[in-house]
């Protein structure tokens, strides 16, 4: 394999192993709030439990989530040098932001979040939460809008840079709003809600499952029934708006992720399909006529762009697009679904008792994390050919002086590394699971209303 594909496996695999962590950091810290503040509110040493029990778990996320996050900052010098220069301005200001509001704000206060219990007020200890939980959500502002950037180009200029070019900032605020930047926030933050909402439902299930720490597993599971019903609700209308700033901005991604070719007509809607890439249409599919039509501009007629308009050379991998979006909207609306049904059965005093029910939400917690990696994918193999979008090409953007061997050496020790901690992460997150939390009074009763 050539330097190029090596160095995107490269970049793949780091960055998809590290967004494993920060969606369930961010989704836990809100969680954590609410448990808190409910413990602040009511004195009840079940909830002071539930709090100190999870602030656990996260603190063993958000360790893993820096030491990967690490790696994959020095790969843009490593394998990425061409991209680096030509977006370095850019990227500076933005994770320049991160650092100092987010990470700054989110590990400064985390001492006093995992050790701080009986050492600082209750109040104090609660600010520390909120801080730690603004920190981790300013940190996905501050990434999303770099990344948003690469999609939709603003508020730049373009200028001669030695032997090469480099965008340079001309209006932080509109790098910042950039067309699509806000629609993929929020769309981002709702899916990391929902994946730590599904961690606690899943935690929770296999107590009760178990017959053990029932009170504690039943009060966890009603505050993320309610977290994830908003996440995965959410998911849907962000998603939506999000699609549509991709009809406007970036045609050619649209296009693939629906597989319509047509250079200039109406577009159906796939159920599912797969896309002959040769012949140019999407075979065994089940679709929706002229629906993507009527969902983008409200008109069952109105034309769509399609990937003829653009040459062979300026499309997307198609089926790849195609089959990751179709996944992740399956898995998106079977995640409302799981999540609506779970916080009716409770309405009805029945969900306890479901243990069918229950057995799904202990597996569930794979469902967000699957929707998350696979709309990744979607926004940037849907980008391609373009690291940053019609301004610099993926094939230009690599270190020109790696050779193959090095790449490929790299990319066996990440694999190899990050096996051993992802075997570490899953060891240590079962023992805090199987431990659970501190018995006390509050448990003494089997069954909590």
């Amino acid at each position: 394999m050539d330097v190029l594909l090596l160095s995107r496996l490269q970049f793949a695999l780091t960055i998809a192993f590290h967004y494993l962590f920060p969606p369930l950091s961010i989704g836990l810290g809100v969680i954590l709030v609410i448990m808190e503040a409910a413990y602040l509110k009511t004195k009840s040493p079940l909830y002071r439990r539930m709090t100190r029990f999870w602030v656990g778990v996260f603190g063993l996320i958000f360790a893993m989530g820096v030491a990967t996050g690490i790696v994959m900052e020095f790969q843009f010098g490593t394998n990425w040098s061409t991209y680096s220069r030509f977006v370095g301005d850019v990227f500076g200001s933005a994770l320049a932001a991160e650092g100092i509001f987010a990470f700054f704000l989110e590990s400064g206060f985390l001492a006093i979040l995992l050790f701080g219990w009986g050492k600082v007020r209750d109040g104090t200890h609660f600010l520390a939460t909120v801080l730690v939980c603004v920190g981790a959500h300013f940190s996905a502002v501050w990434i999303v809008v770099a990344n948003s950037w690469q999609q939709t180009p603003a508020g730049h200029h373009i200028v001669q840079h030695g032997e090469g070019v480099r965008a340079e900032i001309t209006d932080f605020w509109a790098l910042v709003f950039n067309p699509s930047s806000m629609d993929r926030l929020s769309h981002v933050i709702l899916g990391a809600w929902q994946a730590g909402a599904f961690l606690v439902l899943s935690v929770g299930a296999y107590y009760l499952l178990k017959h053990r720490h029932e009170d504690f597993a039943k009060a966890s599971m009603k505050i993320a029934l309610v977290v994830a019903v908003i996440g995965s609700v959410g998911q849907l209308v962000t998603g939506h708006s999000s699609a549509l700033g991709v009809a406007e901005n970036q045609p050619a991604k649209l296009a693939a992720m629906e597989g319509h070719y047509a250079e200039s007509a109406a577009a159906d809607l796939y159920m599912f399909g797969w896309v002959d890439e040769q012949a140019e249409q999407v075979r065994y599919g089940v679709k929706l006529p002229r629906m993507l039509s009527w969902m983008v501009h409200g008109d069952r007629q109105r034309a769509i762009v399609g990937l003829s308009a653009f040459a062979r050379g300026d499309r997307p991998p198609v089926n790849a697009v195609f089959q990751a979006y179709h996944a992740m909207v399956g898995i998106g609306t079977g995640l409302i679904g799981l999540s609506v049904v779970g916080l009716l059965m409770w309405w009805r005093g029945a969900l306890w008792r479901a243990r069918w029910l229950l057995g799904v939400f202990v597996i569930a917690v794979l469902g967000p994390q699957a929707a998350n990696q696979l709309g990744w994918l979607v926004a940037e193999l849907g980008r391609q050919p373009w690291v940053v979008y019609n301004l610099l090409r993926t094939s230009d953007a690599f270190s020109p002086v790696l050779s193959s061997s090095d790449v490929a050496a790299s990319l066996v020790m990440f694999l190899v590394v990050y096996a051993l901690l992802f075997a570490l992460f899953i060891y240590l997150l079962d023992h805090k699971i199987r431990k659970g939390p501190a018995d006390g009074p509050a448990e003494s009763g089997r069954h909590l209303a």
